[in-house]
């Protein structure tokens, strides 16, 4: 499990690294979310073992183990942390099983990822890395 977790950990620095935007495509409208209230949420119907990766408050990145559905975390991110992003992944589950992960800034979703376990049971989902305006 936990040469699985490195594995995870690696993959969601290299996702986040590649993923960084300035510019927030999930916007409809001119108003800036300028809030640093941040809050995961993965939820779904995932039975195996199943852990996410995100930023925490300062913008390193933590593993933890979710042990029940749904999950949350919530911090209000320091101002030299430049986004915020969460990525769950397990195994063991039966294929078909769903999760979603959900980044909420201010209170609005600004980034979602439904993901489905394949026929081993295993399951990652990466939502979006949101970026905190300059």
């Amino acid at each position: 499990m936990k040469t699985f977790k490195n594995l995870m950990l690696m993959l969601t620095l290299v996702f986040s690294i590649a993923s960084c935007s300035s510019d927030n495509d999930n916007d409809n409208d001119d108003t800036v979310n300028t809030s640093r209230e941040v809050k995961y949420e993965v939820t779904g119907n995932f039975s195996g073992e199943l852990d996410a990766s995100y930023l925490e408050k300062s913008g390193a990145p933590l593993i933890e183990d979710i042990t029940a559905l749904p999950w949350t975390k919530e911090f209000t991110a320091d101002a030299n942390s430049d986004g915020a992003l969460v990525h769950a992944s397990g195994y063991g589950g039966v294929s078909g099983q769903t999760v979603t992960a959900k980044v909420i800034v201010g209170g609005k979703v600004v980034s979602e990822l439904t993901g489905t376990a394949n026929s081993d049971g295993i399951i990652v989902v990466h939502p979006k890395t949101y970026v905190f305006p300059r």
